[in-house]
């Protein structure tokens, strides 16, 4: 037997690793940077390296009544979307890890079927069938449209954190006179809630983002803001859009590195 078998790879042996994955770390952020660069332009067109610094097109979202608008209703959505996707995914969760439902396997094909299907072909099916109970051009029907779509990663996300928790803490529980509901809410959510918090992010941060189904079933005074960015994209070039980019990241940065705070710390 070899006598370097077990012995520690160096450094110096992992060099060629270490410079792969920065390259795909670099191709992966490199257009994400390149963005933030030019919201900082002072050109009219969309322009890297920038010629002159400026902040006139955060200035031009803020105080933009459209863009405001449409913030404002994807603010509300999104967060509408997190609530109601939030609850019904961790229960969804909770059932398929308990098992105890008779087609537990197809309702959870079921329940992560959009993670599969194609964007653009959830988007018109949902046109049509809105159309047809009118809930185009609504919030209600936004949310709902949302929430199908987020529910996926709540259920996926919740799951992963009751795969590692013993359920018989919950059984103790209720052998000692705790209700289903109770035993679930002081024993075992607190053990998972980093999971279930986790689960509400990407639910906001799902619908926030989501363009292709806003396309379809949004217009008017319930216009998405990533719909009014596309619509500004086909019409004309506005750095603006530049801007509202760079605000979404770190809106995204933000809430993701608050769910790794929140999970440190409990």
């Amino acid at each position: 037997m070899s006598e370097d078998i077990g012995l520690p790879i160096s450094h110096r042996q992992r060099l060629w690793l270490y410079g792969l994955g920065g390259l795909v770390l670099l191709f992966l952020i490199a257009p994400s940077v390149i963005i933030v660069i030019m919201s900082f332009s002072d050109s009219t067109l969309l322009q890297f390296p920038p010629q002159q610094w400026s902040l006139r097109w955060y200035e031009s979202y803020f105080q933009s009544l459209e863009w405001r608008d449409a913030t404002i209703v994807s603010v509300k959505v999104a967060v509408m979307t997190a609530l109601v996707a939030t609850p019904l995914g961790t229960a969804a969760a909770y059932a398929i890890n308990r098992g105890t439902l008779r087609f537990n396997g197809a309702i959870n094909a079921l329940l992560t079927a959009s993670l599969i299907i194609p964007v653009i072909l959830v988007g018109i099916g949902t046109f049509f069938l809105y159309a047809r109970i009118g809930l185009n051009n609504t919030l209600t029907g936004l949310v709902i449209a949302h929430t199908v779509q987020a529910l996926p990663l709540v259920v996926l996300t919740v799951l992963s954190g009751l795969r590692s928790y013993d359920m018989n803490q919950e059984r103790v529980a209720r052998s000692l006179g705790a209700g289903r509901v109770a035993a679930f809410w002081q024993v075992t959510m607190p053990q998972i809630r980093f999971s279930i918090v986790s689960g509400a992010l990407f639910a906001f941060i799902t619908s926030f983002d989501e363009v292709v189904v806003s396309l379809f079933i949004s217009g008017g005074e319930t216009t998405t803001l990533t719909r009014r960015m596309f619509n500004a994209l086909r019409d004309q070039i506005d750095p603006t859009i530049a801007a509202i980019s760079t605000c979404l990241i770190v809106l995204s940065v933000l809430l993701l590195s608050l769910a790794q705070i929140f999970g440190r710390r409990h």
